[in-house]
């Protein structure tokens, strides 16, 4: 079946179309039935997934003109989103999928054998897993270790990823690598390798705090396959137009919707404490109203982002740009630390309600999953990066500069 969502019927009051978000709905009830489940044994959301493959979301930003919807980057965060809400390790896998999909759509499209793949996600619902973090090189992704080799009309690749995520459950491996045996290290490709092409030898387990359910484990990567299978662009524009602006909105997007899922149950909390007191507000009531507006400017905030994206991703110089660069690398920074705050704001709302694991307000998962937001591609990296751009940007003197 394939779906075009944006061409039919009304939109929802959520600003989707019905369709889209009837589609979304039937994923996040099952996801958040699991969500405990998951979190708890660290297990791969399989419900969720398999519900996702069921709507046929997992090719929602192949165009058209290949079979799929064309949905906006705005769509997809709003898909991240309301996952988040559900079941965090579910909304980032799939976030993960949607960077990973988003540049094979945007660079891809004059090379047969990556069309031919847009096509398989779509009639096969195939999972992109993230191979971007290698050996000691932690969350610098503009540096690999690992080359692509060359023999004949075959390439190799054999990568020791200190984190695979979800790649024991993958359809296909999309990774980073050096261009050639002789190349530099920021001289890098992105490959495309499906399951048939590679094997994983796992290196290392993964029993974290929170987003335990993404199952990001290190392997050791084994791949052959054509050269067709790498992106016929550079990584170092992939990287700068689509991977790192499209990573930052989709994940920020989750953490927003973990935020939101505190905030509920901060909410909750309050109501049922003002019934059982004939209306008195709780003493961490009053951290309920700072929780909401913070949650308001995140997401005001994230709106602003993706319409940057939606301007610059296809335009080089645009998203080259000091300023485009900047403001997304912040929204990453400001967007995983405001939805900190907002989920320890709610915890101190629910008091010791929110800090039991049972009930209905508990804020436990929530709070450990959002932990998980400063240390993706760490804010500290983020920012001593930017030292040098901060300066040469200048401050701005008027409020529409």
């Amino acid at each position: 079946m394939n779906y075009h969502a944006k061409a039919i019927g009304p939109e929802s009051s959520h600003g989707l179309p019905v369709d889209l978000a009837d589609r979304i709905s039937a994923v996040t009830k099952i996801a958040a039935v699991h969500a405990e489940a998951v979190d708890g044994a660290a297990r791969y959301p399989a419900e969720a997934m398999e519900a996702l493959k069921a709507q046929k979301l997992m090719g929602i930003l192949v165009p058209a003109s290949l079979g799929g919807e064309e949905l906006t980057m705005a769509d997809a965060a709003e898909i991240c989103f309301r996952l988040g809400q559900a079941c965090a390790s579910a909304g980032m896998i799939y976030a993960m999928h949607l960077v990973k999909l988003a540049c094979i759509v945007n660079h891809g499209q004059s090379n047969t054998w990556q069309k031919n793949l847009m096509k398989r996600i779509i009639s096969e619902q195939m999972l992109l897993g993230s191979s971007t973090t290698e050996g000691m090189n932690g969350g610098n992704v503009r540096s690999s270790a690992a080359a692509i080799l060359r023999n004949g009309p075959q390439i190799t690749l054999e990568r020791d990823a200190s984190v695979i995520s979800y790649g024991a459950y993958a359809d296909a491996i999309v990774t980073t690598a050096r261009r050639a045996e002789d190349a530099e290290n920021s001289d890098q490709v992105l490959a495309v390798f499906l399951k048939e092409d590679y094997t994983l030898e796992g290196t290392s387990n993964w029993d974290t705090l929170g987003m335990r359910g993404t199952c990001s484990t290190g392997y050791r990567l084994k791949a052959h396959g054509v050269p067709d299978q790498l992106l016929p662009i550079p990584y170092a524009r992939i990287h700068t137009q689509t991977m790192t602006p499209s990573a930052h909105i989709l994940w920020s997007s989750v953490w927003a919707g973990i935020a939101t899922a505190a905030v509920s149950k901060a909410e909750l909390f309050v109501r049922k404490a003002m019934r059982a007191s004939a209306g008195q507000m709780p003493p961490g009531g009053m951290h309920l109203t700072k929780a909401k507006s913070k949650l308001r400017i995140l997401r005001a905030l994230l709106n602003e982002a993706t319409a940057r994206y939606q301007v610059a991703h296809r335009d080089e110089d645009k998203s080259a740009s000091l300023d485009y660069q900047t403001a997304m690398a912040l929204t990453k920074v400001e967007a995983s630390e405001m939805a900190l705050e907002i989920v320890m704001t709610c915890y101190r709302t629910c008091g010791l309600a929110g800090y039991r694991n049972d009930g209905d307000v508990s804020i436990g998962r929530h709070l450990r999953d959002i932990l998980s937001s400063p240390i993706m591609i760490n804010n500290d990296r983020i920012l001593a990066s930017m030292g040098n751009a901060v300066l040469m940007s200048g401050v701005p003197t008027s409020l529409h500069a």
